[in-house]
């Protein structure tokens, strides 16, 4: 009875926890008014545009996405867990097999879940911004600032020395036949 207690707290707080997931519902990403738009326009843009990304992404939310995710995990791995404890021992092995398996099923669907979430929320993100941009309103993107270039000064190689200089001031005459009026 020891072992069962165990594992159903485990399990429980396995489900608690991955239970408590928060992903936003709308979109993650800054858009600002166009130019010459009201901000009664931009709400009017804004709620077309979300329902726009929410229909893109299926009408799935990043967190039902995960929290579905992590559900199917652990029910597959109570499953999985529950007929690996039956073949390995009867009743009792079959019990643990089971918890165990949902609690490692949610371990994992909880991390999977994530994932997912977060591959939704992304794709929302881009489906909004692109009607909102579609729409007239502005996106802002990270830049660098670059201030103003100041002059540097490059390494310049010293003067030849002197009588090398000369040989390249002499410039040997043109050669005969050349251009002369005729």
């Amino acid at each position: 009875m020891n072992h069962r207690l165990k594992a159903v707290v485990l399990v429980t707080a396995a489900v608690s926890l991955g239970g408590c997931m928060t992903v936003p519902t709308g979109p993650s990403v800054l858009v600002l008014p166009g130019p010459g738009k009201t901000f009664d326009q931009f709400q009017t843009d804004n709620a077309v545009c979300r329902q726009f990304a929410r229909m893109q992404t299926g009408g799935a939310t990043a967190s039902q996405t995960a929290n579905e995710s992590m559900l199917k995990s652990a029910g597959v791995g109570a499953l999985l867990g529950g007929a690996l404890g039956a073949a390995l021992g009867e009743g009792r092995g079959a019990a643990i097999g089971a918890a165990s398996g949902a609690a490692l099923g949610t371990a994992v669907g909880s991390s999977n879940g994530t994932v997912r979430g977060l591959s939704v929320q992304q794709r929302y993100d881009y489906a909004y911004e692109q009607c909102m941009y579609a729409k007239g309103n502005r996106i802002p993107v990270a830049g660098r600032f670059q201030g103003p270039r100041r002059h540097h000064r490059g390494y310049y190689p010293p003067p030849p020395p002197p009588g090398a200089a000369r040989r390249h001031e002499h410039y040997p005459p043109p050669p005969p036949g050349g251009d002369n009026g005729d």
